[in-house]
């Protein structure tokens, strides 16, 4: 894991300049190098290296991935979405650069990651390039990150249009899921995968990208500043609707430990120790609280 982040960080260094105007390409590049767990381009590398496929292959991928979900961070900070202050223990972008310039941020991050795809992936050929920009475009736009920010908002203070546990499985296969759903399909897509396979790991994608919610709501309810780096209990505050407030915390582990063990029989088949350690850390520390 460490290692792969610091290769994820060594080329996302390299392909982000600072050139004129400088203040864009800083707001773009403070958020982007924050330190992370980069968990969403480590999950499209070891799914192209366990699939047999040069990890170089999928670098560019992996790097425009980040950068889609760094611009969804800048946007959902600000005053007019979650209104968070604090992002990975800094200042969020918007406090760093104002308003405009993190707006201005996070759409020239969501222009510049698919350019970066086009002309970095030399190794790849025209359909395999088209068939990740149509991914990228899908799974980060209106039918599935947008979409699940959208309704996240109008759900705030019991608002909803479906019944909550609906509303709730929607927001969070579309604001969290989707992102884990185009790293690991992207890394299948980027190793010529078959397609038994590309839908067996984008099931366990779509289980992970629930696991990792719920332990971020959980998180979110019991847990320290220092330790998620954003300000805590701001979910139960504002009135989300959240997998503890509408089933509670004991109800939320247990679907939490059940969702896990699903995620753990998938990829259990492919002998990842990046996926084994990940989802290893997830369940120990919920187990502690």
């Amino acid at each position: 894991m460490k290692e792969l982040i610091s290769l994820v960080d060594e080329k996302l260094n390299e392909y982000m300049p600072v050139i004129y105007p400088e203040d864009i390409f800083k707001a773009m590049k403070y958020t982007l190098m924050l330190p992370g767990k980069r968990l969403r381009p480590i999950m499209c590398l070891e799914t192209a290296r366990m699939l047999g496929c040069d990890i170089k292959k999928a670098m560019p991928t992996a790097c425009a991935i980040e950068m889609l979900h760094c611009q969804s961070l800048i946007h959902d900070d600000l005053p007019c979405m979650d209104n968070d202050d604090f992002r990975r223990g800094k200042p969020s972008n918007h406090k760093v650069f104002g308003e405009a310039n993190a707006v201005l941020a996070g759409d020239a991050l969501l222009t510049f990651a698919p350019q970066l795809i086009i002309e970095k992936s030399k190794d790849l050929n025209s359909e395999t390039i088209l068939k990740l920009v149509h991914e990228f475009t899908k799974w980060g736009g209106a039918y599935a990150l947008i979409a699940g920010q959208v309704v996240d908002i109008e759900s705030e203070g019991g608002k909803y249009v479906k019944s909550p546990e609906e509303t709730l499985d929607f927001i969070h296969m579309n604001k969290t899921a989707a992102l884990f759903r185009l790293a690991i399909r992207s890394g299948a897509i980027v190793s010529n995968a078959e397609a038994n396979v590309l839908e067996e790991l984008d099931n366990f994608a779509s289980k992970f990208g629930l696991v990792f919610q719920i332990y971020d709501d959980i998180m979110d309810e019991i847990s320290s500043f220092e330790e998620l780096g954003k300000t805590v209990g701001k979910d139960k505050n504002s009135g989300k609707l959240t997998y503890v407030s509408l089933y509670g915390l004991q109800e939320a582990k247990s679907k939490f430990h059940s969702l896990i063990q699903e995620c753990y029989d998938i990829i259990n088949k492919y002998n990842s120790k990046i996926f084994t350690e990940i989802l290893d850390k997830l369940r120990d520390r919920i187990l502690g609280v």
